[in-house]
């Protein structure tokens, strides 16, 4: 079975996949929680952090 397409359809099909592509990223990047674990983290060295952390503001 052979289809011919026209460069315009060939292009718009690129168009539709290239934009399927990038919304499918943004998806997966907003449903990616960002989660901090300070379980590994010393308690001084949490408390460094959020003293400079206040400094700062």
């Amino acid at each position: 079975m052979e289809n011919n397409y026209s460069i315009d359809e060939i292009l718009s099909a690129i168009n539709d996949l290239q934009n399927k592509r990038k919304d499918k990223n943004k998806n997966i990047f907003k449903e990616l929680p960002i989660k901090s674990d300070a379980s590994n983290i010393p308690k001084n060295t949490l408390r460094l952090i959020e003293e400079a952390e206040k400094s700062k503001n």
